[in-house]
C-alpha cells in the first residue's frame, strides 16, 4: 500500500536505521505492523508500477508497505534520488518469491535485502537492498537478492577497489579495439557460463572449439593470468563481473 506523510513519517525513521525501542513500537502500532516478523526491504531504481501497490496481502500472504514521497521533515524519504522503497512483511514462500512478483509485474531493476527478523533491523535491510540495486546492470530491468550477488555487491561497495581491479587485470584487454574486446570478453562469459567446458562454449558462440581455446589462451596472455589456476581464474572473474557493472560496453 502507498500512504500518505504519515506512513512516510512512521516509515522513515525506521529505513534510516538507529530508531529507539519506543520508536519502533510506536510505528508498529501505527502501521500495523508486528515488532517482530520476517521483513525484507525492496529498493527500486525507477518509479514503482501502479500495478505493484496493491492493497491487502498478495498471492503468497506477504503484505507491503510502499513508503510515501512525502515524508515528514528529518525522515527518511521513501524516494531517495528517484529510487522507491517498500517493506515486505513475507509470506511462506519468502524473499524470493517477493523478488519475482516484481518481476512478474514489470518493475526493476530493483534491490532485495536478505531476511531480518524486526522492524528495527530495516535501516540495515534498506542499505543492502540498495547495494543489491547498484549490482544490477546499467540499462537492465533486473530484480536481485543481495544473497545472489553477494561478490559483486563486494565489489560495487570499494567502487576505488573495484577500478584498480579492472585496471590491474583487464589494463591490456581494454586497449584493444571495441570489437576485439567484446569477442575475447563474450568468450570468457560463455567458457564460464558453460562450466569450464571449451566444446559447449564453442557450441554456444556457433565456432569452433580450438577458436575458443585460442582466444582463451590470448585473453590468459594479455592479462598475465592463467584461467587453470584457481587464485588467478578469481580476478578474471571479478575483473569481469566490475565490466559488466560499468555502464561502458565491453
Amino acid at each position: 500500500m502507498r500512504r500518505g506523510t504519515r506512513y512516510g513519517a512512521l516509515l522513515g525513521p525506521l529505513l534510516e536505521g538507529g530508531a529507539t525501542p519506543d520508536l519502533v513500537t510506536r510505528a508498529a502500532r501505527g502501521l500495523g505492523l508486528p515488532e517482530r516478523g520476517r521483513y525484507a526491504v525492496v529498493v527500486l531504481g525507477t518509479p514503482v508500477p501502479d500495478a505493484v501497490v496493491a492493497e491487502g496481502p498478495d498471492v503468497d500472504g506477504a503484505r507491503w508497505w510502499w513508503g510515501s514521497a512525502e515524508a515528514s521533515p528529518g525522515a527518511v524519504e521513501a524516494r531517495e534520488g528517484g529510487r522507491e522503497v517498500a517493506v515486505v512483511l513475507l509470506g511462506p514462500a519468502g524473499a524470493a518469491r517477493a523478488a519475482a512478483r516484481l518481476r512478474e509485474l514489470g518493475a526493476g531493476p530493483g534491490g532485495v535485502s536478505p531476511v531480518v527478523g524486526s522492524l528495527a533491523e530495516l535501516g540495515a535491510a534498506r542499505r543492502l537492498a540498495g547495494t543489491a540495486l547498484l549490482t544490477c546492470e546499467p540499462g537492465s530491468r533486473e530484480i536481485v537478492r543481495l544473497d545472489e550477488r553477494l561478490p559483486a555487491a563486494l565489489l560495487v561497495s570499494r567502487p576505488e577497489l573495484s577500478t584498480r581491479l579492472l585496471a590491474e587485470v583487464f589494463g591490456p584487454l581494454l586497449t584493444l579495439v571495441p570489437a576485439e574486446r567484446s569477442l575475447l570478453v563474450e568468450t570468457l562469459e560463455a567458457w564460464l557460463e558453460c562450466g569450464g567446458s571449451v566444446g559447449r562454449a564453442a557450441a554456444r558462440l556457433g565456432c569452433h572449439r580450438n577458436t575458443v581455446f585460442n582466444r582463451l589462451r590470448r585473453l590468459e596472455r594479455l592479462t598475465g593470468r592463467s584461467l587453470s589456476r584457481p587464485r588467478e581464474l578469481v580476478d578474471l572473474v571479478l575483473a569481469l563481473e566490475v565490466l559488466r557493472l560499468s555502464s561502458a560496453p565491453p
